[in-house]
């Protein structure tokens, strides 16, 4: 094989993996029309990837005019994944055992490239009901687990990491730089994060840090709670969610 033939399909490989992500951001059936034009790629490219992912069952046709959408193939990549995944199958213990002492939600978070997304939840003994779309993705800055997840990076990895709409709180305030920065790296120091939701105007974040052996956070573990009862809990709200984190990440690196 030669090497232009590797980097044609390097770069085939590269667009087939930005029509899975597309279509997960966009959350519905397309047009391979309407895939070519969200993610900037040939046409005829895009639909011959679409046919090939086709053919694989990775997409699968939806109605009759046209539309493709993420296929059960993946579900069953997914849950392949998730049985030999020690991080999520012990993080859902974690999770479970969280909810257990304190009756809030409680989330594993991740970075997802440059965002941010819940990986798993599990909702808390409430009568009503405090969750997030597992694997949607938000801006960083929104979130207390972003301060914990790029507290290993430099000032300059963080500043180009970020885009800079992703500043632009949601009541259309922008969070200046150099606070974000400085909660960082005090949420580095004090290995926990948290605020009042800049999502809503009701409930409180905690976030802890899942760390690997050389001192990375990999993820984190949250509760998600009204700010009353996370006000009035705060001090065993904070010990339980460190407690779990430490403790998951002791068996993870065992």
């Amino acid at each position: 094989m030669t090497e232009d033939t590797i980097k044609r399909r390097a770069r085939g490989l590269d667009r087939a993996f930005d029509i899975l992500d597309f279509l997960k951001e966009i959350g519905q059936p397309l047009r391979p029309n309407d895939i070519a034009n969200g993610i900037g790629s040939p046409k005829s490219t895009v639909y011959e990837l679409v046919a090939s992912l086709l053919e694989r069952r990775i997409l699968e046709p939806v109605g009759k005019d046209g539309h493709v959408y993420l296929g059960r193939q993946l579900y069953f990549l997914g849950q392949a994944h998730l049985r030999h995944f020690d991080l999520s199958r012990e993080a859902d213990h974690a999770l479970q055992e969280i909810v257990s002492q304190t009756r809030e939600t409680a989330q594993m978070c991740l970075l997802n490239g440059r965002k941010y997304t819940v990986a798993l939840m599990k909702e808390g003994e409430r009568h009503f009901r405090i969750s997030s779309d597992i694997g949607e993705n938000a801006p960083i800055p929104w979130t207390a687990s972003g301060r914990l997840l790029l507290a290993h990076l430099s000032d300059q990895q963080i500043i180009d990491l970020i885009d800079e709409d992703d500043y632009i709180l949601p009541d259309g305030e922008r969070l200046p730089l150099e606070r974000f920065l400085a909660e960082i790296r005090q949420a580095g120091i004090d290995g926990f994060f948290s605020f009042d939701s800049v999502a809503d105007t009701f409930t409180h974040c905690f976030a802890a840090p899942v760390k690997d052996p050389s001192g990375v956070a990999i993820c984190t573990l949250c509760i998600v709670a009204p700010r009353a009862d996370a006000k009035n809990n705060y001090d065993d709200y904070r010990r339980v969610l460190i407690e779990s984190a430490n403790s998951l990440a002791r068996r993870i690196n065992e």
